[in-house]
């Protein structure tokens, strides 16, 4: 008799210990049920008396995952822009399609776009994609080749059109011819640069008076026709010196110049002389 019972005891104990291991690891492992795609997963507990286990497990992938679009980059609107091909990759479903020639050939649906693709052997490029729907063009590879060219120039060119630098030149009215002849050559080069020149002359005898600086000023603009304008008006600054600033005339002055000089040399007695030729005749 007491053995049967020191037998149901050490029964108890050990499965009071098995269900304590069993519960210790099953609390520290298993996690909240979650929506699956797959079955939940049935583990068999060793020493359980009353039954099996359930314990929910979550699939490497869900539903809610797999519904999810990828996120797009987004682009830097200080990025330089270029001419590229973008495969096949077309992200809308419409379009609107602008074919080698540059006509417009309407909206049209991405499969439609992709067969012309394989037909024409051509390339998409996108053009505006603000638009809606999305504009894209096809070309080929020298005309995207040609394209990039024209961008680049285009690009090249602005970057040159920045702020306007300002050269600075100070001299004397006496200044020697030659040393005259040298400052006047660098002041031709800024003005080739289109930079503007500030000059600034002293005027070391005063008894000359403000007439030798502006006739100077006249002098060094004369060496440079079709070329150079004031840009600030001969001033002076104080007693003694006076300042000015030069810069290269635009397309238009040119024109008005080239066309003034040309007046100049017509002959003022044209008409005269045409109209006592006429009155001989009769």
């Amino acid at each position: 008799m007491a053995t049967l019972c020191l037998k149901k005891l050490l029964d108890q104990a050990r499965w009071k210990e098995a269900n304590y291991l069993i519960r210790y690891f099953a609390s520290s492992l298993v996690q909240p049920p979650k929506r699956t795609t797959l079955p939940p997963t049935w583990i068999s507990r060793e020493h359980a008396i009353k039954g099996l286990l359930l314990v929910p497990t979550q699939a490497f992938a869900t539903d809610e995952g797999a519904e999810e679009e990828p996120t797009r980059k987004k682009k830097n609107p200080n990025a330089k822009k270029t001419v590229e091909s973008i495969g096949r990759k077309i992200p809308y479903r419409i379009i609107q399609l602008i074919d080698d020639n540059g006509n417009n050939a309407g909206t049209m649906h991405r499969s439609d776009v992709l067969r012309i693709l394989d037909e024409s052997g051509l390339k998409l490029v996108l053009q505006n994609e603000k638009a809606d729907p999305p504009v894209y063009r096809l070309m080929s590879g020298q005309q995207i080749h040609e394209e990039r060219l024209k961008l680049r120039e285009k690009q090249k060119a602005s970057s040159k059109s920045g702020p306007v630098q300002q050269k600075e030149m100070k001299f004397s009215t006496m200044i020697a011819q030659h040393d005259l002849d040298t400052k006047i050559k660098q002041i031709q080069q800024w003005i080739d640069k289109k930079h503007h020149i500030r000059i600034t002359l002293r005027q070391r005898n005063v008894a000359d008076g403000p007439e030798k600086m502006m006739a100077l000023f006249d002098q060094i603009l004369d060496t440079m026709p079709e070329k150079a304008t004031y840009l600030s008006q001969p001033r002076i600054v104080k007693e003694g010196s006076s300042t000015c600033v030069l810069r290269h005339m635009s397309e238009k002055e040119i024109r008005e110049y080239k066309a003034k000089e040309k007046n100049k040399d017509l002959p003022k007695d044209n008409g005269k002389d045409a109209i006592d030729a006429d009155a001989l005749q009769h």
